[in-house]
């Protein structure tokens, strides 16, 4: 028959199951607690477990659907494990009652004891739908916390990593495991130290307006139009003028000194051009009284031929006077001398005014003398303060080096022509007392990459405390080149260092080798305007070294 068959058999039963009716399939491993102990006569022959879709057998016994085809699936010629009889397959059928019994049966919440709830075993699956006790996953995308759904809503709300918070700088939703992240690198309103150390808290978007105000910022003294070079801090300009007063003034009078050599020279030569001139109007008065003996001679009509003469002469004369009167005016508009008078008083008012300057100077020097010695006291303190403050400020002690690297460009062609072939970072610290180590980077390669990769390296450096830690150095370390598009698309390199290598015993002298990948990234990659690693001409390098079983000191 069609139905001896396993797969015919497996059709029959699901069709004979086919119903909107509750079943105890959706969870065939569940173990089940009853309220009351369970009766023989709703437990499966075969497993001995409470019966799942019971079907009944030609000699009156219960089988779950499923162990009645594990017994198929066995035997060609299935029989009872009660009675040894042969079951025939086309006697088995679905026993509705016995099922609608157990599904009657009532059980513990799989919860107990936080819920102690007693349901129909039919209605099992939708209890534990809202049994606040069940433990369900976290809605919130990228989360794979599970929690009790009782918890849920306040896990949503102020547990979840991957739950949306405000900003409090630009009040914008970010994701609270980004906002960190987008608060130092993408948020227009988060405060930021001054980046010349002149220590006020900005917005990041008012840095230019603030370079305009900062007394850090190094400017040209005012005087520089009269000689005085100097690059000085905006707010120790003062400063600075009070100290360089007769500087100032000297060069302001050498640039005095210069006007009037030049106006002496222009004197001179007005008074060339007045003697060249007064020689041009002697010569047209000579020429006019020539006229006049002309006229003269024309009106006795005496001597043609002297007539002829003289009127060739007068052409001759006209012609001169005219360009004598040309040159004359020509001459006159040069000698306009007025803009130069105007610069000339121009100059004693500010010679009057550096006079005063001079008096006021005296008094100055004698205060200044007092405290010189004083203010030079406070300078080298000052001076040791800032370097310090400079080394710890820019100091990480968590195993972490964020690398910015400005100026690419220019540090790449400088890598190409041979001049500076490698730098490097600033040093970091795996705890305040831990190993002391750098980053050193060759923007046109070393070894194997030169030329055509970034090649990025990893350095041990010698430290105060490397008598007291275990050497040689063995943890994991992360080499990173950080996307600036805020997509993570980073480019990571994870390698452990190896105890037996020389880069990674304790230091002899500043440094040990450098450990690393010598084609990190190649410059084709790294240089595509369709990827973001650089920006403004700047990229970021990032080292982790991985601090488990590490012991802090």
């Amino acid at each position: 028959m069609a139905c001896d068959e396993p797969a015919a058999l497996s059709g029959i039963l699901t069709r004979q199951n086919s119903s909107s009716a509750a079943s105890l399939d959706s969870q065939p491993d569940a173990d089940y607690t009853f309220v009351e102990a369970l009766e023989e006569r709703y437990k499966c022959a075969y497993c001995h477990l409470v019966l799942r879709n019971p079907h009944q057998t030609g000699c009156g016994h219960r089988f779950c659907q499923q162990c009645i085809l594990a017994l198929r699936e066995l035997s060609a010629v299935p029989t009872c494990p009660v009675d040894k009889e042969t079951i025939k397959m086309h006697e088995v059928f679905k026993d509705n009652c016995c099922k609608r019994e157990v599904l009657n049966l009532h059980v513990f919440c799989k919860n107990t004891p936080n819920c102690n709830s007693k349901i129909m075993l039919g209605r099992y699956q939708e209890h534990l739908q809202r049994c606040l006790f069940e433990s369900v996953p976290c809605t919130n995308d990228g989360c794979c916390d599970q929690v009790l759904r009782k918890d849920l809503e306040e896990h949503l709300s102020q547990h979840c990593k991957f739950r949306e918070e405000m900003c409090q700088y630009c009040n914008k939703c970010v994701l609270l495991v980004n906002i960190k992240n987008h608060e130092k690198n993408d948020c227009p309103d988060y405060p930021v130290p001054c980046l010349h150390n002149c220590s006020q808290i900005i917005l990041k978007k008012e840095t230019e307006k603030h370079h305009a105000v900062c007394p850090e910022v190094e400017v040209d003294c005012p005087y520089r139009q009269y000689g005085c070079l100097v690059k000085v801090k905006r707010g120790k300009l003062a400063e600075h003028e009070n100290g360089a007063l007769r500087e100032h003034i000297l060069q302001i009078l050498d640039k005095n000194s210069q006007l009037e050599e030049q106006i002496t020279d222009l004197y001179k030569s007005l008074e060339c051009k007045e003697i060249k001139i007064q020689q041009l109007a002697e010569a047209i008065k000579k020429c006019e009284k020539e006229l006049r003996q002309f006229t003269q001679l024309l009106g006795k009509n005496s001597n043609l031929m002297a007539l002829a003469s003289h009127l060739d002469k007068s052409a001759r004369l006209e012609s001169q006077v005219k360009q004598l009167i040309q040159t004359a005016n020509q001459q006159q508009s040069k000698l306009d001398l007025q803009p130069l008078f105007d610069m000339i008083e121009n100059v004693k008012q500010k010679i009057a005014l550096m006079e005063t300057y001079d008096q006021r100077l005296v008094v100055l020097e004698g205060q200044s003398s007092k405290h010189d010695l004083q203010i030079n006291i406070h300078k080298a303190q000052l001076n040791k303060n800032e370097e310090r403050f400079k080394l710890l400020e820019g100091t990480c002690y968590n195993g972490k080096l964020i690398w910015k690297i400005t100026d690419y460009k220019t540090k790449k062609k400088e890598a190409v022509e041979g001049r500076v072939l490698s730098i490097f970072s600033q040093p970091f610290y795996t705890s305040r007392c831990g190993y002391r180590l750098c980053a050193r980077a060759y923007l046109n390669g070393d070894g194997s990459g030169k030329g055509t990769h970034v090649s990025f390296y990893f350095v041990v450096m010698r430290g105060e405390f490397d008598s007291l830690l275990l050497w040689p150095f063995k943890q994991k370390v992360t080499l990173m080149l950080l996307d600036q598009s805020g997509k993570k698309n980073h480019i990571v390199e994870v390698f452990r260092a190896d105890p037996n290598s020389s880069s990674f015993k304790r230091p002899d002298g500043e440094m040990n080798i450098a450990s690393g990948c010598p084609r990190f990234v190649p410059h084709a990659v790294l240089e595509n305007t369709k990827n973001t690693y650089i920006r403004d001409d700047t990229l970021f390098l990032k080292v982790v070294v991985d601090l488990t079983d590490l012991e802090e000191l």
